[in-house]
């Protein structure tokens, strides 16, 4: 009796949630369109591209803006539409248009009365975008080319994209993953997540944090006041926050980290052409493999070093000036009024 009961609701939960998922108020194929390039503008709704499809059409999603219950009628969406909106999709010379904003009136909008607009796209993986959407989220996946994009609250979700990509939200997330070439990514507020990439790679955060990992390439990571993390990343690596915690580890790469008034721990397991790390209140810990020439420049409230074998210059509580294993790769570590602990493995 209790396994009949229990079939009973996992199948009465599975015909809810279907009964619950959301259908496309309209679909449009876009079989023989030859799409190259989309521009996509929507109020306040989502926009969702994904390439290397195979079944290739758009789907338009309408709902009550500010989370309302759907009750509208498909024949309410369109009177509304037709009233308020300007709302195009179509296609011509291999470009889609989807356009979904209010109409310019000279009265006050009415936002609790507005609908949210949201557009998933499925095309081949070589087309070019030219993304805004005022609240929602941007995600694109599979995509080869121009990746032009901006929101402005809403998160960024993108995955295995390659060619130029340009990105910004006024305070959303940032997630990146499996993706190369030159990247540009901004939010003024939220994190931001770098995962599996390779290539010139700009990431800023007016607050959040920052996280790194396995990165190469030119990589070039900002927040005004959040945390940096990186774990293996190769290459070139800027990490600057202005007041926040620098936490780097396992490092085949040139490095110039800096805070204002965090603490930073640096662990290099492969040296690049430099090592430049700065603090104007933290501590600093930093480890360097002890298999290069090196020039140490390092300074501090109070220094302390380890295993300084084959090392000629001064030593004194405060710094350490001086060539290691006959001097080479520079290496300036400036603490202001933090301890610096060096390790030499």
């Amino acid at each position: 009796m209790k396994q009949i009961l229990t079939l009973l609701l996992a199948s009465s939960i599975v015909s809810l949630a279907q009964a619950q998922e959301e259908l496309p108020y309209m679909t449009k194929s876009l079989k023989d369109a030859a799409i190259e390039k989309v521009t996509a503008e929507t109020s306040g709704g989502n926009i969702s591209i994904t390439g290397n499809a195979t079944d290739l059409k758009i789907e338009v999603y309408v709902r009550p803006n500010n989370g309302r219950k759907n009750d509208l009628t498909k024949e309410e969406i369109e009177k509304k539409l037709n009233e308020d909106y300007e709302f195009t999709v179509s296609t011509a010379n291999h470009v889609l248009t989807a356009i979904a904003k209010p109409k310019t009136k000279s009265g006050r909008w009415d936002w609790k009365k507005a609908l949210s607009v949201s557009f998933k796209i499925y095309v081949p993986r070589n087309v070019a975008t030219n993304l805004t959407t005022s609240g929602g989220n941007v995600s694109l996946a599979h995509l080869s080319g121009v990746q032009d994009f901006r929101t402005s609250g809403g998160n960024l979700h993108l995955e295995d994209l390659t060619g130029k990509i340009k990105g910004a939200t006024s305070g959303g997330n940032i997630h990146l993953k499996d993706s190369k070439d030159d990247i540009t990514l901004t939010t003024s507020g939220g994190n931001v997540e770098a995962r599996n990439c390779d290539g010139k790679l700009h990431l800023t955060t007016s607050g959040g944090n920052v996280t790194l990992e396995d990165l190469s390439g030119n990589i070039d990571a900002t927040t005004s006041g959040g945390t940096v993390r990186g774990n293996a990343i190769k290459g070139d690596l800027s990490a600057v926050t202005s007041g926040g915690n620098v936490m780097l580890s396992d490092l085949s790469a040139s490095v110039n980290a800096s805070t204002s008034g965090g603490n930073m721990n640096v662990t290099i397991k492969e040296l690049g052409s430099f090592v430049k790390l700065s603090n104007s209140g933290g501590n600093i810990n930093v480890e360097l493999p002890g298999n290069k020439g090196l020039d140490l420049r390092i300074t501090g409230d109070k220094v302390k070093a380890s295993a300084l074998n084959n090392f000629s210059g001064t030593v004194d509580e405060d710094s350490i000036d001086g060539k290691l294993n006959g001097g080479g790769i520079p290496v300036t570590v400036k603490g202001s009024s933090g301890r610096v602990t060096l390790t030499i493995k």
